[in-house]
């Protein structure tokens, strides 16, 4: 994190009520003639938050005038592998330090495939701390002067007294939900100001630094929580931030081919190795390291942040490496959030641009703060809003949740991005789900009310939606 890019900010009080409607119908839907179509608004007044409409659309033959969006599922495009948030120290202790009947309650809302739930199916953690943790920390903390090459005193304690019981009950709701690690600053003793803020990695350390990863994911596996993939560095470019690294593209390249790509291989570690994580300002930054041959060969892809930058920029990425995966993995709202734009700027850019940019991924940061945007460390974001406020065991949910949920719930991993025509009038994006459903989400960009249709397989379905409002529509 660090210092934001500014969002409009209007005063406003979310005391929400939560707003999902009746369970989905599980069952596969491939035959459009027949099928029914379930509808679920987001209006940014909160008089329907991701809610379901009663009754079914039904496709038929009959025609308008009516702006049409149409769907072909025989143009495929990229896979997604979920939708969600940074579960971020901070979010794990507020959610710890809830009643255990509450917590479960909740953490079903957020986290289960079924019933009421939004179904979030992504999470990124942090490696050590955050600057939402209550305080810094690595994993291997020492006495100034000292060293540890060998990471002889390596220990995740810090994590097991909130973040990893936490997990260990989401991974008990949704076992295959996915999991990306993301450090912020390595041990201080690696780095060349051995400060928490700022520097970075000495090339002396660079080897013990991939390792320290290896008994990351190695500690982590042994506490049943399986690490899909890591980026190298939140914010390479940031080292502003408390805690915070430098790492330049060339410096990354090193690190990568020289002493991760090589410790992963030699440890057969299957997590992905993930580049870059930050603004889409510098695409050319995962491009230079992705064009050393040596260097690729250890890398999945490259993520992507959005407080600079065009989200197009995904796109310049996988034309000149289509072979690799890109993720968008972190946006924030600040403090206290505003619906209105926030829902409609989140969707647009993100939901709807990170996906039709090829990304497999969309997260919102963060998942929970507490009324004053707490916890965080000192020199940390303090006007971060989470998807949910936690105050105690008293839950109030934010913009984020609801730009999430009009995904997550539906389009689940395994779902494919398929072809659909938009405009600026109707921004949009379609997939096909593992079980054949379609899912369609559009954003009502203009300030009325607008009328439009969906085609598929030469039917169509007649809808609207009110200004400024999100559809899921789902057959």
């Amino acid at each position: 994190m660090h210092t934001r890019h500014k969002q409009k900010i209007v005063a406003l009080t979310f005391l929400t009520l939560f707003g999902i409607g009746s369970s989905c119908q599980r069952g596969s839907l491939n035959h459009t003639s027949s099928a029914g179509v379930q509808f679920w608004l987001t209006n940014p007044d909160r008089s329907a938050l991701f809610a379901r409409q009663p009754g079914t659309l039904s496709f038929s033959s009959a025609t308008n005038q009516n702006p049409t969006i149409a769907i072909d599922a025989s143009q495929t495009f990229q896979s997604i592998d979920g939708f969600g948030y940074t579960l971020t120290g901070g979010s794990a202790m507020l959610l710890n330090r809830m009643d255990t009947k509450a917590r479960a309650a909740l953490l079903k809302e957020l986290f289960a495939t079924e019933g009421n739930s939004i179904g979030v199916s992504y999470l990124r953690i942090s490696i050590g701390a955050s600057d939402l943790d209550d305080r810094v920390f690595s994993y291997d903390d020492l006495p100034e002067g000292q060293t540890d090459e060998k990471l002889e005193k390596f220990s995740l304690n810090p994590d097991r007294t909130h973040l990893i019981p936490i997990l260990k009950e989401i991974l008990a709701i949704n076992p295959a939900i996915k999991i990306l690690g993301s450090p912020w600053s390595p041990p201080t003793w690696m780095k060349t100001n051995a400060n928490s803020k700022g520097g970075s990695l000495k090339p002396a350390y660079y080897d013990a630094y991939a390792q320290y990863f290896v008994k990351y994911i190695r500690g982590m596996k042994e506490e049943g929580i399986r690490i899909d993939a890591i980026t190298i560095q939140n914010e390479p470019l940031h080292p502003g931030n408390n805690p915070s690294l430098l790492m330049l593209p060339q410096d990354q390249a090193t690190f990568i081919k020289q002493s991760l790509g090589p410790a992963f291989k030699q440890a057969r570690i299957d997590t992905k190795i993930v580049l870059y994580d930050h603004n889409a300002d510098r695409p050319d930054y995962p491009i230079s390291i992705l064009n050393d041959p040596e260097a690729k060969q250890y890398v999945d892809g490259s993520a992507f942040h959005l407080y600079a930058g065009p989200i197009e920029a995904l796109t310049d990425v996988h034309k000149a490496h289509p072979d690799k995966n890109l993720y968008f993995t972190e946006q924030w709202i600040g403090a206290p959030g505003n619906l209105k734009g926030d829902l409609a700027w989140h969707v647009k850019t993100l939901i709807i641009g990170a996906t039709r940019n090829w990304s497999r991924t969309v997260l919102e940061w963060n998942l929970a703060a507490d009324p004053k945007q707490e916890p965080h460390t000192i020199g940390g974001c303090t006007q971060c809003l989470g998807a949910i406020t936690l105050d105690g065991n008293a839950v109030t949910r934010n913009p984020a949740y609801y730009n999430v949920a009009v995904a997550s719930k539906f389009v689940r991993p395994g779902s494919v991005r398929i072809q659909s025509n938009t405009s600026d009038a109707l921004p949009n994006v379609a997939f096909k789900t593992p079980d054949g459903r379609k899912v369609l989400i559009v954003l009502n960009t203009k300030e009325v009310t607008q009328a439009f249709n969906v085609r598929d397989n030469g039917k169509l379905v007649s809808t609207s939606l009110p200004a400024g409002s999100v559809g899921t529509y789902v057959w």
